[in-house]
C-alpha cells in the first residue's frame, strides 16, 4: 500500500466494459514527510475521496478488484481510504532523510494533517 495525495480526476470515454461508472482518480504518492514521491498514478476510487484529499492506495490488484466489487476486472490499483491524520515517532519512519523544505520539524511525537 501507499500514501498519497489526489490530484485530480480522469474521464475516460472508451475503456473495460467492466469499469462503466467507476470514478478514476490521478493520485500523487507520498513520502512519509509529505513530499512527492515519483510519478502520478491512476486509481479506481472505493471511498468518494476528493482533489486535495490524502489517501491510502491498494496496489494488489486482487485487493483492489475486490476493493471495488468488481473481482474478475483489469485493475491493479484502488483507492481504499482517506487519511485523517498521520502521527510518526522519532525514531520510527525508518528513513535517515533530512525533511523535506518546509516540513514541520521532528519532536518526539509529530502530528500531521493535510
Amino acid at each position: 500500500m501507499l500514501i498519497g495525495r489526489v490530484i485530480g480526476d480522469l474521464v475516460a470515454t472508451q475503456k473495460h466494459s467492466s469499469h462503466e461508472g467507476m470514478k478514476i482518480l490521478l493520485v500523487q504518492p507520498l513520502n512519509l514527510d509529505g513530499s512527492d514521491r515519483g510519478d502520478a498514478l491512476i486509481a479506481f476510487d472505493s471511498v468518494d475521496a476528493g482533489t486535495g484529499d490524502q489517501v491510502l492506495i491498494a496496489t494488489d490488484g486482487f485487493a483492489a478488484m475486490t476493493s471495488v466489487g468488481r473481482p474478475n476486472s483489469p485493475i491493479d490499483m484502488c483507492v481504499i481510504g482517506v487519511i485523517d491524520r498521520i502521527d510518526l515517532f522519532e525514531g520510527l519512519e525508518g528513513s535517515s532523510q533530512a525533511p523535506a523544505a518546509g516540513a514541520p520539524q521532528k519532536s518526539s511525537k509529530k502530528s500531521r494533517r493535510d
